[in-house]
């Protein structure tokens, strides 16, 4: 695998969840793979979980890591071409990317959207450059469009609780103070649509996701109908695609709570995190025994290894 950018980089979901195991089982053998190799991580946002548990996949590997805050620990890095550099930004990423290549074997990258530009978010402007420049293989730890180590994570987590062969996933938009990316939700439709699984989307009306991660899924606009018989319901929060970064509800009668999983088949509860309580979901629900929100951030750890597993086994 020489890169991971989306569900399309992986050899197959099922070598992915293969490999996902086979780590879980035994995280510290493997550690041959990563000797005298390093890591990047390269943050242009903030993170907890994929920092951590990027990094301890890592180490997990025997690989050595460094971490670079961009905002905080470099200079201004200019992402834009042709572009006359008398402001702030003091380097540019053409120079920046494949120096950083330089220094190591693989680079992760965490850019989120800015929500100034659609086109300049949904081209990916500051990842693909990384691709294109570092010269080494590139993990998205999160992009403008995508976040596919939650993904992964997320499929691994339903995979370890499902009952049936073809559960019912739900996922469902929930309300935010802030315009949050579409990153979460793009991807994980874009991954649950590689598996046989039920899928079901429900948000109100003008938070369409993209077209091209979509596909030929549907829309339940009716809320508490998706929720009827579901195995698994997955909150997040995204800003309106169409009206490009906009809040357009604040609704919370979208809020997940006790009322709507009662309807459920006493489905898990699940959400990437950082979770506003009592706002996406209530107490009531995010602490009962179905929530698996820990669990589920547990196992970012394990497919960001599964990821780096593969990768290195083709350096």
């Amino acid at each position: 695998m020489k890169k991971f950018i989306s569900v399309k980089d992986l050899p197959s979901i099922e070598k992915a969840l293969e490999t996902a195991f086979e780590v879980k089982k035994n995280p510290y053998g493997f550690q041959h793979l990563g000797k005298n190799k390093t890591m990047v991580l390269v943050f242009f946002n903030s993170s907890l979980r994929t920092r951590l548990s990027t990094q301890k996949a890592a180490m997990n590997m025997g690989m050595n890591t460094m971490v670079l805050n961009v905002t905080e620990d470099s200079w201004q890095l200019e992402s834009e071409m042709g572009v006359v550099m008398d402001g702030k930004n003091a380097e540019h990423l053409r120079e920046a990317i494949p120096v950083i290549g330089k220094y190591c074997d693989i680079i992760g990258v965490r850019a989120f959207a800015k929500f100034e530009d659609k086109e300049a978010d949904y081209s990916e402007r500051i990842l693909s450059q990384f691709v294109d420049y570092a010269g080494v293989p590139v993990v998205s730890m999160e992009g403008a469009t995508r976040h596919p180590l939650q993904s992964f994570a997320d499929l691994l987590t339903i995979e370890e609780h499902k009952k049936t062969a073809r559960p019912k996933v739900v996922l469902t938009w929930a309300p935010h103070p802030r315009a949050l990316p579409q990153a979460v939700p793009n991807s994980f439709v874009e991954w649950m649509r590689e598996t046989d699984y039920e899928l079901v989307v429900t948000h109100p009306e003008g938070y369409e996701l993209a077209p091209e991660f979509m596909g030929d899924v549907k829309v339940e606009y009716d809320q508490k109908k998706a929720f009827e018989g579901a195995d698994f319901i997955y909150a997040k929060n995204w800003a309106s695609y169409t009206h490009y970064g906009q809040i357009l509800s604040k609704d919370f009668a979208w809020t997940v709570d006790e009322e709507k999983m009662a309807l459920t088949n006493n489905a898990k509860f699940m959400h990437c995190l950082p979770v506003r309580r009592n706002v996406v979901v209530t107490d009531g629900v995010i602490d009962s025994p179905n929530s698996i929100v820990v669990e589920e951030a547990y196992n970012r750890e394990v497919t960001a290894q599964a990821v780096l597993k593969m990768i290195l086994e083709d350096l």
